[in-house]
C-alpha cells in the first residue's frame, strides 16, 4: 500500500521516531517530555528549497508558528515570494467566532491580500491561484471530525488538483492523535462540519489525513493532487503535546482540547458549554438544572452573542478533571450527554435543539435516535464497532508516526 501512496506523489519528508515508550502520568499531564518535538513548520531547510524561484500561496492562520515568529514573516525573511494568503474559519488572527462570516482583507502588518475561505467561498477559485506556482498549508489541527480545518484542507487540495499546483503540507502534533473513537459519518449527512467517512475522532495529524483524502479518492471525479508532507521528527501518536497556541477562540487550553470530541455534542443541544465564560467546552449548564455550580455565558472573543447569553446556568464544571485521566480513558464519553437528557426530560424541558444541529456532528440521526430511546453507553458504543473496525483498517495505509 505504501507504494500506492508514492504513485500519488505524496513526498515524505520522513521523520525521526524516537524509541516506544510507555505513556504515564502525574497528576495532570503524561510524564513524556514533548519539548523536543520538531514540528513541519520548524523544518524550513527541508521545505525552503521547495519555494526557491516559486509564487507561493499560504493557508494559515494564528498557528502557524515557527519558533516565535509567524511562518508568513518567517518566509518574507528567507526571501520567499509570497502572493496570496489564504485564511480558514476564525481568520487569519483567529479571532472571530466559530460560524462568523470571514471577508477579505488585508494583513495588516505585511500588506499581504487575505483571501477567506470561511465567506462567500470554502475553495479558492481558479483566478485566485492566477499567480500562483504551489501551495502552503500550516494549521493547527485538533483531530476531530467536526473540526472544520480538515475541511478546509480537503477544498484545499481539490483547488490544486483542479490547477495543477502542487501542495506542500507542513504536519503538525495531533493532540488527541491517541485513540480512535465515535460514530462513522453517514455521506447523507455531509456537510462542512464533517466531509468524508470517518469516525468523529479519527487518531491521525492532519498530515496523515490529507494522505488519506488522496489516496481514498475523497476529492471530486476521485482526482489527487500534488502532495508533499513534511512530517514533525520526535513525535508519535502517544507524545503528550499541550498546544503553544490556542487552536481557535474557543479552545482555550489542552484540557478543552481534550474534553472536546465528547462535549462537543452539546452545540446540538439546548444546554450551554460555556461558550462566553473562560471554560468553553470544560462547563455544562442550564437555567432550570438544580446545581451548587453555576455559571453565566456572556459576550467575549469568540463568542458575541453565547448560547444563554447572560441567563445564570447550573451544571458541571470539568475544569478540574486532569489531562492524564481524559488521556488514559481512550474514548469520547456519553455520560454526560446522557445524563443531561435524563435531567432535562425530567424537567419536561427541550433538550435537542428544532434543527437538530446534532445529527451534523454525530454524523447521521442515529445517536439522536438512540438516546430518545433511552439506549445506554454500552449500546450505543456497540453500533460503533463495525465502522471503527473498518476504518481502523483504512488508517493503517496512511499513518506516518507508527
Amino acid at each position: 500500500m505504501q507504494l500506492f501512496i508514492y504513485s500519488l506523489f505524496v513526498v515524505l519528508l520522513t521523520t525521526c521516531q524516537p524509541e516506544k515508550e510507555k505513556i504515564g502520568f502525574e497528576s495532570n499531564i503524561a510524564t513524556r517530555d514533548s519539548t523536543s518535538i520538531i514540528t513541519g513548520a520548524e523544518r524550513v531547510a527541508f521545505y525552503h528549497p521547495l519555494l526557491k524561484d516559486k509564487k507561493v500561496a499560504l493557508v494559515v492562520n494564528q498557528t502557524s508558528i515557527v519558533k516565535d515568529k509567524h511562518l508568513v514573516d518567517t518566509l518574507l525573511k528567507l526571501g520567499v515570494n509570497i502572493q496570496v494568503i489564504f485564511a480558514p474559519e476564525h481568520g487569519i488572527r483567529g479571532k472571530a467566532d466559530a460560524g462568523e462570516i470571514i471577508s477579505d482583507t488585508k494583513d495588516s502588518k505585511t500588506g499581504l491580500p487575505v483571501i477567506s475561505l470561511y465567506g462567500k467561498k470554502k475553495k479558492p477559485l481558479a483566478e485566485d491561484l492566477r499567480n500562483v506556482d504551489v501551495i502552503l498549508f500550516d494549521i493547527q489541527d485538533v483531530g476531530v471530525r467536526f473540526y472544520t480545518y480538515i475541511s478546509t484542507l480537503h477544498y484545499v487540495m481539490e483547488a490544486c488538483a483542479e490547477n495543477n499546483l502542487p501542495l506542500i503540507l507542513l504536519d503538525r502534533p495531533n493532540p488527541n492523535a491517541y485513540f480512535v473513537d465515535g460514530p462513522m459519518l453517514d455521506p447523507a449527512y455531509k456537510s462542512f462540519i464533517g466531509m468524508h467517512p470517518v469516525p468523529v475522532v479519527y487518531g491521525m495529524t492532519i498530515g496523515e489525513y490529507a494522505q488519506m483524502i488522496n489516496g481514498e479518492g475523497w476529492l471530486t471525479n476521485k482526482a489527487t493532487c500534488k502532495l508533499t508532507v513534511v512530517g514533525c521528527k520526535n513525535y508519535d501518536h502517544d507524545t503528550y503535546y499541550e498546544l503553544p497556541i490556542k487552536p481557535s477562540p474557543n479552545l482555550p487550553n489542552i484540557r478543552s482540547v481534550l474534553l472536546y470530541p465528547s462535549t462537543c455534542f452539546f452545540e446540538g443541544t439546548t444546554l450551554s458549554l460555556g461558550r462566553g465564560t473562560e471554560k468553553q467546552f470544560q462547563v455544562i449548564g442550564h437555567p432550570k438544572i438544580k446545581s451548587e455550580y453555576s455559571f453565566t455565558p456572556m459576550p467575549n472573543e469568540g463568542a458575541k452573542d453565547p448560547p444563554l447569553n447572560g441567563q445564570k446556568c447550573y451544571g458541571t464544571d470539568l475544569s478540574n478533571v486532569t489531562t492524564g485521566s481524559i488521556i488514559q480513558s481512550k474514548k469520547i464519553d456519553l455520560s454526560y450527554l446522557l445524563e443531561y437528557y435524563k435531567k432535562m426530560t425530567d424537567l419536561n424541558e427541550k433538550f435537542f435543539l428544532d434543527n437538530n444541529f446534532i445529527d451534523k456532528l454525530a454524523g447521521s440521526d442515529q445517536l439522536r435516535k438512540q438516546i430518545l430511546a433511552g439506549k445506554n453507553e454500552q449500546e450505543i458504543k456497540e453500533t460503533w464497532k463495525p465502522g471503527l473496525e473498518a476504518f481502523h483498517k483504512i488508517r493503517a495505509k496512511y499513518l506516518i508516526y507508527k
